[in-house]
């Protein structure tokens, strides 16, 4: 079995989120010289994925919002009628022949997708939902599964029981390594101690992840290699744009925003070390990117346009 994919990035519509919510503590004086709000004072997202195209069968990384929302929280949120259904379906490949599906973690904006409107189905939640891929195992870590059913977020509503209860029996879950032992707190440019190569989970054949903790403890990135040898990893939420390449640019959503400002440093050292192509899950512009040192001791972004 060939261990390079040829893949395709899947654009699955805009998302549109409070820029404050998004760049927590940093000041408006400081983000705004680069980014643009509307007169809501959100700033506009997207909803990146990627169709791998691997010997099993599709598989899909990432699904995003999906199409569930009602009317007033698609206007809260900018949504549109892209979704990750017609993004899949524009590639020629069909829902139902997608084998695996990996999220970074369960909030809806992820993996919100992993559920659509149905009109045959059960009522579920306030409305009828079904599988959006019926034949896929859906693969997620162990931690962020207990924490999404017991809703621990610092947000009230991310992680909804709609996209959440219908795959309670397709799921596969793992426990890969933590990067710092659960509880230790480390030094904010500390380095993990164990090797990446340790601390990596084969969920299918040639294709990995591991844990980056912070914005969930659950969060895991998703490593590959893809048909021109370059090692392809999608970027959770530990950096969902380019504008937060900076140290201290954690989300007002994160869990833990020390973790996250740590996992960001020996990530991104990692990236520019190994010369990994990112794939960078809400960035509204060039979403794949490469990372190189600025010599001041910390990294910038070149964007890499797909050809």
């Amino acid at each position: 079995m060939s261990d390079r994919f040829r893949w395709q990035l899947l654009d699955a519509g805009p998302l549109l989120l409070d820029a404050g919510g998004m760049f927590g503590l940093i000041p408006r004086v400081v983000w705004q010289k680069v980014v643009q709000v509307d007169d809501r004072h959100r700033v506009r997202l997207n909803h990146n994925c990627i169709l791998l195209h691997h010997p099993l069968g599709p598989v899909v990384i990432e699904t995003g919002t999906g199409d569930k929302l009602d009317a007033k929280n698609r206007d809260i949120f900018g949504l549109t009628d892209r979704s990750i259904i017609p993004a899949i379906e524009e590639t020629g490949s069909k829902l139902t022949d997608v084998k695996h599906v990996i999220v970074t973690h369960l909030h809806f904006d992820h993996a919100g997708g992993l559920t659509r409107r149905s009109g045959t189905s059960a009522p579920l939640h306030g409305h009828n939902v079904e599988l959006t891929f019926p034949s896929a195992t859906i693969h997620a870590q162990q931690q962020e599964w207990n924490d999404a059913i017991a809703n621990k977020s610092v947000m009230t509503r991310t992680y909804f029981r709609d996209h959440l209860d219908p795959i309670q029996d397709h799921l596969k879950l793992h426990n890969s390594p933590t990067p710092f032992a659960r509880g230790e707190i480390p030094n904010r440019d500390e380095l993990p101690k164990a090797k990446l190569e340790d601390r990596l989970t084969e969920v299918i054949a040639g294709v990995f992840v591991f844990n980056v903790p912070g914005h969930t403890w659950g969060q895991q990135a998703v490593m590959f290699k893809d048909d021109r040898n370059q090692t392809v990893v999608f970027t959770p939420d530990v950096m969902p744009t380019a504008w937060h390449v900076g140290s201290a640019y954690s989300l007002a959503y994160d869990v833990e925003p020390y973790m996250s400002m740590v996992s960001r440093h020996w990530f991104l050292r990692e990236a520019a070390v190994r010369d990994w192509l990112l794939v960078l899950d809400h960035e509204p512009n060039t979403p794949t990117v490469r990372v190189r040192e600025d010599g001041k001791g910390w990294f910038t972004l070149t964007p890499q346009p797909l050809a």
